[in-house]
């Protein structure tokens, strides 16, 4: 079915080999990348920026919803999981276009209440051909009641064939919404983020954990081809982070146990 392109978001950005080094520096690696190399998966997150004037974001720092992403008067966000398929490499220093689409938009009765499941597609196009396509799962929901018990997170498997551990801090966390040009208050404003939304501290971003999940994967597998990711339970700054392997299967384990992420490559 040829999708409706009145309904979607056309981005342009060029792939600056800059940025990509940047990130390459904040994530402790040495910053190699240059024009013409393969951008390395999930780097696209740094471009296709969307700037809004700070009227027209919303209390947690995020563009109002309303416009490709519909209100349903849910105001907690959270970036649930997602899945790319990479179809040819994107290269630095060119020119790359995105093509959005909300793909669905459902509101439900949770057991703790209202909530509201949102997926987002995005395209990724250079010199004519597709290489990249995403898909991005939002779920909105209400603040917590000050008196609401904690949900139990489920626990991590311990039989992982490889692992390694990752330190975050509210330094990194700071850099990577900036690079990514993510004003979400939770990632930066711990007042916010403890008396609003209700977490213990500083949350370090899904799409973070997840790039580490993938260059992971790429180094174990060689070049992915399609990945998934689940977010199931929030990991603070404070916090270590267990990445962990077993095949194609990939985790993120907590100090505690919890299972933060779960991946398949």
């Amino acid at each position: 079915m040829q999708d409706d392109l009145s309904n979607s978001v056309r981005q342009s950005d060029v792939m600056d080999a800059a940025r990509a080094q940047a990130m390459q520096v904040a994530l402790g690696q040495t910053p190699t990348l240059k024009a013409g190399d393969a951008l390395p998966p999930f780097f696209h997150q740094l471009y296709f920026w969307t700037p809004q004037p700070p009227d027209a974001l919303g209390r947690d720092g995020h563009p109002k919803v309303g416009g490709l992403i519909p209100d349903m008067g849910l105001a907690r966000r959270m970036w649930a999981g997602g899945r790319l398929k990479f179809e040819a490499p994107l290269r630095l220093g060119a020119d790359a276009t995105r093509l959005s689409f909300c793909e669905t938009a459902t509101r439900k009765q949770g057991r703790t209440g209202p909530l509201a499941f949102v997926t987002l597609r995005h395209e990724v196009w250079q010199a004519g051909a597709l290489c990249l396509s995403e898909w991005q799962d939002l779920v909105y929901r209400e603040d917590p009641a000050p008196d609401a018990p904690r949900p139990v997170a489920a626990m991590a498997a311990t039989d992982e064939d490889a692992s390694e551990q990752v330190h975050f801090d509210a330094t990194m966390l700071f850099r990577y919404s900036a690079l990514t040009f993510n004003g979400h208050r939770i990632h930066y404003d711990q007042p916010y983020a403890k008396d609003v939304e209700g977490y213990d501290g500083l949350v370090v971003h899904g799409p973070l954990l997840a790039q580490h999940l993938m260059l992971m994967a790429e180094r174990a597998l060689g070049p992915l081809t399609q990945f998934s990711f689940r977010a199931t339970a929030p990991l603070i700054h404070t916090e270590v982070a267990t990445l962990c392997r077993k095949g194609r299967s990939f985790w993120v384990r907590g100090p505690d146990g919890r299972l933060c992420m779960q991946a398949e490559a």
